[in-house]
């Protein structure tokens, strides 16, 4: 009964619209549900709209988002139903204080925490103040079919963040966003990422890893038969080099990569740099480490030179990097390469790689 009841509240919660945003509790037999343990009551179909001003969050206690599910197994949120998150006022002014009030932390859009084996199918969701989706702690999760919107100059807009969960799919749905269009943060393990469609935004991205010297772990992630076009970074990993853990058993498979900024790119010196744009020192000991990362099958075309990056630490060099029919087209292209090792025998530009810092063309 408690599955249910959470599922009769979404299914018509979202259809009451934006002017019962103030209100508290529905009676959801009030908007066509039967509850008579018979009757499926769990399509979505109405639409849901937070409020157009920081103010309209009662004392800004959002905790952190819109919507946020826990500890519920067997979800299924499947249904026509669009959420907007309204978030224009937020990528603004960001997170000023309100009016004679606390600051307003921006809040994203869609939480599930502990929903093993949640179904999110057919939704649309746009507009969000800050990331869309956020799955975390999750096993046996399946996300497909839906449509994340938000304009390319909104800050932090993820389309939809995955950490600490296992066994997840993520499959044939379209992503805009200001930001990554999937990101692939600690934790994750055994990942499926097929049949998407990324543009604007910053790609699909795996971190970042080892931020504030966390221990972070990604392992066994495909990436398969995706478009990517006209974003800032095409299939990306990057890494702190404050952190530990590792990045390993990643594949990347029949990408194209469509007037891309940063087609491919490691980068394990990423960091929040200081006033004079510079990455602290990292501690001696430690490291993201990357490896076994293959790219099969990639083409398209870079919105910049420098197509192919791979930026790897002298003390903790990749490894077992691996490009095989790889082409990515444009005026002047070339690979960096630093510190990383492999097989790069079939790459356009071609990428030539040792310890010692370097640059080809």
């Amino acid at each position: 009964m408690g599955l249910l009841m959470v599922i009769l509240l979404i299914s018509f919660c979202v259809s009451l619209g934006p002017k019962t945003a103030s209100a508290n509790t529905f009676d959801v037999t009030s908007y066509g549900a039967v509850g008579d343990g018979d009757t499926d009551d769990t399509h979505l179909l109405g639409d849901i709209s937070a409020p157009k001003t920081k103010e309209g969050w009662e004392g800004c206690d959002t905790n952190g988002y819109l919507m946020h599910f826990t500890s519920v197994s067997g979800l299924v949120m499947d249904g026509s139903g669009q959420l907007d998150g309204q978030g224009s006022i937020w990528w603004r002014e960001g997170e000023k204080y309100k009016p004679n009030g606390p600051p307003c932390h921006c809040p994203s859009m869609l939480r599930f925490d502990k929903c093993d084996g949640l179904q999110l199918r057919g939704t649309r969701h746009i507009n969000g103040p800050k990331s869309h989706i956020s799955i975390t702690h999750c096993d046996g999760a399946d996300i497909g079919n839906i449509y994340i919107s938000a304009p390319e100059h909104s800050p932090n807009t993820d389309g939809i963040d995955i950490s600490w969960s296992s066994h997840v799919n993520i499959h044939d749905s379209a992503i805009e966003s200001g930001d990554d269009c999937i990101a692939i943060n600690g934790g994750t393990y055994d990942l499926n990422v097929t049949g998407i469609t990324c543009g604007p935004g910053h790609g699909i991205s795996i971190g970042s890893l080892g931020k504030n010297g966390a221990h972070s772990t990604v392992k066994q992630v495909l990436v398969q038969n995706c478009n990517i076009t006209g974003t800032q970074n095409g299939l990306r990993i990057k890494t702190s080099p404050h952190g530990s853990g590792y990045a390993q058993s990643i594949v990347f498979e029949d990408i194209n990569l469509i007037n891309v900024k940063n087609p491919i790119l490691i980068d394990q010196h990423y960091c929040t740099k200081d006033k004079n744009y510079n990455c602290p020192a990292p501690p001696s000991a430690s490291a993201v480490k990357v490896s076994d990362v293959r790219y099969q099958n990639i083409h398209g075309s870079s919105a910049s030179k420098q197509a192919i990056t791979i930026n790897c630490a002298a003390r903790w060099n990749c490894t077992e990097i691996v490009m095989n029919d790889v082409g990515i087209t444009g005026e002047g292209v070339f690979a960096h390469c630093e510190n990383a090792s492999g097989d790069f025998g079939d790459t356009t530009p071609e990428v030539n790689c040792s310890p010692a810092v370097r640059t080809f063309k």
